[in-house]
């Protein structure tokens, strides 16, 4: 079991299956979204995904067509990437994740619109603009 949480502790949420496909997004929404040079996702299936407590402070943004990100609507934490054609996967956030997911991003994406400050030093390939699956 893969437990998280947001900020403030209201949201909580387990993964009972595997999490895969680890990348860090370099594009501006996801800079704005976790505030920093990127956001770091990795896949879970919706089916192994539940939330614990504090479903009522999940609030959606609609950042692209067919594509929400969830927020705890109290502290802020990014929660989810969800795609409205992918309704079997979810996609978390991995800085809300309190236990190992037992995976490491594999790659950079998006770096194109990667913030002008920022360096990428490891040796993950990068991508431009979205590479497909991992």
């Amino acid at each position: 079991m893969i437990r998280g949480s947001c900020l403030c502790g209201d949201v909580r949420l387990e993964i009972s299956g595997a999490v895969s496909g680890g990348s860090h997004c370099h594009c501006s929404m996801c800079r704005k979204a976790h505030g920093a040079a990127f956001g770091t996702y990795a896949l879970a299936n919706a089916a192994d995904f539940r939330i614990v407590s504090g479903a009522d402070r999940i609030t959606r943004h609609a950042s692209s067509p067919g594509v929400s990100r969830t927020f705890c609507s109290r502290c802020g934490s990014t929660l989810q990437w969800l795609i409205e054609t992918k309704p079997d996967i979810v996609e978390i956030a991995l800085g809300v994740l309190d236990d190992d997911p037992g995976v490491r991003p594999a790659r950079h994406i998006f770096v194109g619109s990667k913030a002008p400050w920022h360096e990428i030093t490891d040796d993950l390939p990068q991508h431009a603009t979205w590479p497909g699956k991992p």
